[in-house]
């Protein structure tokens, strides 16, 4: 059996899922060359890497990966390759697998629930022409099921970043004074991690913020991260010393301390990852309840155990869940190894690939 994967960009925290394909399958990767300014994964460091295309954007999102379609007449038996309807090559390498015995697995976000009639027409078709569905989630199954997808045909593998390394480094965690040195006080440290855009609506946790500490409870601010919207939030934080933008970090050793010793993650917007990389680390994360407008991570987040949802665009409302999930300091060694618990079993790329072991066969 041999496998080609075929995936948009080579983002640098999916190493681990696609070393471990590579280990189990050994597998060839061709990965596009653009991805706005997500940070790419060392190629050296997969051995089965075979080559870039070239993601060429024909209009709007619509783009055509060059070379992803002649891969198609290459000795390869099966290929899993990154479900965006909007990619036209993909489009293509479907169609000809419906006049051959090669297999195509779509790995793909699915369906999210707020799908006009034309997009739901465009999805049907095109993952219709897949043999199998590999899904981030199970929001997104049962919403296919309810479009009459094959519930055989649709398999939940969740999402994961650098697992192995970071419960190695998760075992020698403690608490520590990185936060009141920096800050010289003892509040309740509020945290988010990810890159600063505006679909993370970061503008109100600052809001939500500031309105703790006028009204409630002295608290710390912290953004790991960089991104379009840093310049507006210094802005809005300008001269408060309560605020750290400790800029972008790639060192897991830095970043499991920062996480680790934090009281909350809190994603206004939509979550994804964030959600994963806190909880790895024992800190429960703080997001909006439209989950038609979420990305699929947020149902590593179990209420009142490993965080918690806010009705969306409602600061009075986030402001509650945040104070909430701070004043309760009592509680914050349970919900750390609930956060463990939900991460070690369902979000890390062993189960990723035993759930993909038993697709493929």
């Amino acid at each position: 059996m041999k496998i080609c994967v075929i995936y948009n960009y080579a983002q640098h925290y999916r190493l681990a899922i696609f070393q471990l394909l590579n280990n189990k399958f050994g597998c060839d990767f061709y990965f596009g060359n653009k991805m706005k300014d997500v940070k790419k994964l060392d190629y050296n460091s997969l051995p089965g890497y075979k080559k870039e295309l070239r993601n060429i954007k024909l209009f709007s999102i619509i783009y055509w990966q060059k070379g992803a379609v002649s891969l198609f007449f290459r000795n390869y038996d099966k290929y899993i390759i990154l479900g965006e309807y909007y990619c036209l090559s993909t489009w293509v390498l479907l169609l000809l697998s419906k006049f051959s015995k090669k297999k195509i697995y779509l790995w793909s976000h699915g369906w999210y629930g707020n799908e006009n009639i034309v997009k739901r027409f465009i999805k049907k078709v095109f993952f219709s022409l897949s043999d199998e569905i590999l899904l981030y989630g199970n929001y997104a199954r049962n919403l296919m099921i309810k479009q009459g997808f094959n519930p055989g045909r649709l398999h939940v593998i969740n999402n994961s970043l650098y697992y192995s390394d970071q419960i190695e480094i998760r075992k020698q965690l403690m608490i520590s004074t990185i936060y009141s040195d920096y800050f010289r006080n003892g509040n309740p440290v509020i945290l988010f991690i990810g890159r600063l855009t505006k679909e993370k609506r970061l503008d109100q946790l600052v809001q939500a913020w500031k309105i703790l500490n006028e009204k409630y409870i002295s608290t710390n601010l912290v953004f790991i991260g960089s991104g379009e919207e840093e310049e507006c939030i210094r802005k809005e934080t300008s001269n408060n010393t309560n605020v750290w933008f400790y800029g972008p970090c790639y060192d897991e050793q830095k970043i499991s301390e920062l996480i680790y010793n934090a009281n909350v993650c809190v994603s206004p917007g939509n979550v994804g990852l964030t959600a994963i990389h806190s909880m790895v680390y024992g800190t429960p994360v703080i997001t909006h309840d439209d989950f038609t407008r979420q990305m699929p991570e947020f149902e590593a987040i179990i209420p009142g155990k490993t965080g918690d949802f806010f009705i969306k665009d409602n600061l009075e409302d986030l402001v509650a869940v945040i104070k909430k999930w701070i004043s309760a300091s009592n509680q914050r060694e349970d919900v750390r190894r609930q956060c463990y618990k939900v991460i070690d079993e369902q979000y890390n790329p062993n189960f990723q690939v035993e759930v993909i072991s038993e697709v493929l066969k």
